[in-house]
Formats: structure tokens, sequence, C-alpha cells
């Protein structure tokens, strides 16, 4: 009996065998609920804006979390080319709020603005012992990843 005879709709893999994660499921609907349901902690992660041409090239490093005073310039969205000093991380509501990028309510009064880290980019780090470490954390393990260059090759001839 085939998959679909068994009546397996959609979840079921055609062959039968097990999945290599059974923790990690490729359905919209999980997928969603995960998202929203993740943890602080797991938010922050997620929360992560790439880093600047200047900053990747020196910590070789591609990400970061967002952090409270990391300095971001937006780069995509009705703010783009707006830059600033990140002074809250709105984990509950998934933005961050940046100086100088606020709008007036209907009242007169002025608010903050969130944006989604995804939408910026850092351009200065906030630097202290842990962040540190995880730049040190993250960085040699880049430095063995990369490309497979010609030079690469022509060693694996010398053999």
């Amino acid at each position: 009996f085939g998959a679909s005879a068994r009546g397996c709709s959609g979840g079921c893999s055609a062959g039968g065998a097990m999945k290599f994660q059974p923790d990690v499921s490729s359905s919209r609907r999980k997928s969603r609920k995960a998202h929203f349901n993740a943890s602080s902690s797991q938010r922050r992660i997620i929360m992560s804006s790439a880093l600047s041409n200047e900053l990747r090239k020196k910590h070789s490093v591609r990400s970061m979390p967002v952090r409270k005073d990391d300095e971001v310039s937006v780069v995509r969205g009705t703010y783009k080319g707006r830059e600033g000093k990140v002074i809250q991380c709105y984990r509950k509501k998934w933005v961050i709020h940046i100086d100088r990028i606020t709008r007036e309510k209907q009242s007169g009064a002025t608010v903050q603005v969130g944006i989604h880290p995804s939408k910026c980019v850092i351009t200065k780090l906030k630097l202290d012992k842990d962040r540190r470490a995880i730049l040190e954390r993250k960085a040699p393990s880049k430095a063995k990843k990369g490309k497979y260059t010609e030079q690469d090759a022509a060693m694996q001839d010398v053999d």
C-alpha cells in the first residue's frame, strides 16, 4: 500500500521512511505557531540584523542579534536611508525603536515607529565582554567555511 492508500494527507513521506529530525516541520501552520509563540530568548535570535560591510570584514561575521545602543541604518521601507541608535528592542512586538524615527499621532503626540530588525543594517556595535565572546565564537567557524576556490581544487590534484 502507498501513502495515499493509507489515508495519509500531506504529512507522510512517500517512501515511509522516518524523518531525520522529528522535531522539525515544514508545515506552514506549525512554523507560524512556533514563530509567534517563541520565547523571549528565541525572539532575540530571530530579531537579528545584518552587519554593515565594514563590520562584516572586520569581525568576519554576517549578522548579530540587535541590541539597545547599537547604531543601525534602515535599508527597506518608508524610512529607508534613515540612521540612528536603537533605543528599545520590543521583542513582544518583533520591532526595534530607533531614535529620531517617530511619527505624530492624530492627537499630536509623537510616538516611536517600530521597525523590524531584518530591514536594518548594524553600522556600529555596542561591544561588551558578552558581545565580544559571541563574535569570537561565531568568527572562527565562518573562517573555515566559504567558497571552494580554484586553489583548493589545485591542491587536491597534488596528492
